[in-house]
């Protein structure tokens, strides 16, 4: 079989000798074949790496999208964080103008919202967080700071308190016969004797309960003439109490009493025209009368406590 032939010739411009090139029919189709592979080689690696480019630009804008949330949910949460510290912030002034404490001369201000833009990186969101975060702990020192202070003057209101409370405490205020009637007033009397009476009669019968009408010691426990059986209270503020007439003491001398407590029952020794208790308030070693500490500290005393 005879192969088909192609000549090719290059004539030089100036006529000098004409090259000649024979080339056969399957040498073209095998270069024709190798440009083609070559070019469609060529056009495939373009191809791979348009795709490729396409999806490294997907995944940055997924990234992107990502950050932009992740900003967003940075800037919520700084957001609320800083509303929490204004808030801190806040009660700290009302517990110092609560306990008379001096303001703060330089109290951190609370951080101004800054809602999150397109060119917000994460460095900047960073250093707010860190701000933040040194407010949060200033805030803290403050507030503990704070509550050594209100606990400090909380327990030295509290023992003020007790202290007032022991005060009261020593002071009498109640009935020493629960519901007895006052039968013999703190005045001058003509009847059984005609004389000043330095305390009060109140009604009560045989064996009744008599009980401290404020908290003492006992100095003294005994019959004492006309008081009969008579239980004196010392309060150790100036004031004592006088029990007299009794049937039976339930104290001894020396026993520290407390308001309330029962020390002695109703009878009718001494000088006395039937059961009942002669009670006798003394101050600074006088007699007063009785009748307003009967239902309370009188309000002139309670005035004169510190």
């Amino acid at each position: 079989m005879i192969e088909d032939r192609y000549y090719v010739k290059i004539v030089p411009e100036r006529g000098e000798t004409v090259h000649r090139f024979h080339i056969r029919r399957r040498q073209i189709v095998a270069g024709v074949g190798g440009v083609a592979l070559v070019l469609m080689c060529t056009i495939g690696l373009a191809i791979a790496e348009v795709v490729r480019a396409h999806r490294e630009v997907a995944h940055l804008a997924a990234q992107a999208q990502a950050q932009q949330a992740t900003l967003r949910q940075i800037d919520r949460q700084t957001q609320t964080l800083s509303n929490q510290l204004q808030h801190v912030q806040r009660q700290n002034t009302e517990i110092r103008r609560l306990i008379g404490a001096p303001s703060a001369s330089s109290a951190p201000a609370g951080p101004k919202k800054t809602s999150w833009v397109q060119d917000q990186s994460l460095p900047a969101m960073a250093a707010r967080v860190r701000a933040l975060s040194t407010q949060s702990l200033a805030l803290a020192q403050e507030s503990d700071s704070m509550r050594t202070v209100a606990m400090r003057i909380l327990n030295v209101r509290h023992m003020h308190e007790l202290a007032r409370a022991q005060l009261i405490a020593a002071i009498p205020s109640i009935d020493p016969v629960e519901g007895a009637p006052i039968i013999g007033c703190y005045c001058y009397r003509t009847y059984p004797d005609a004389e000043f009476h330095p305390g009060v009669d109140l009604g009560a019968d045989y064996g009744d309960t008599v009980r401290a009408t404020a908290a003492g010691v006992v100095v003294a426990n005994g019959y004492d003439g006309g008081y009969g059986i008579k239980i004196d209270i010392d309060h150790g503020n100036g004031y004592q109490t006088w029990y007299a007439h009794l049937s039976r003491a339930l104290v001894a001398v020396g026993a520290r009493v407390y308001k309330g407590e029962a020390i002695g029952l109703v009878g009718a020794t001494g000088f006395a025209t039937g059961p009942h208790l002669h009670y006798q308030v003394m101050y600074e070693g006088s007699p007063v009368n009785p009748t307003p500490f009967l239902n309370g500290v009188p309000a002139n005393v309670l005035a004169s406590l510190p």
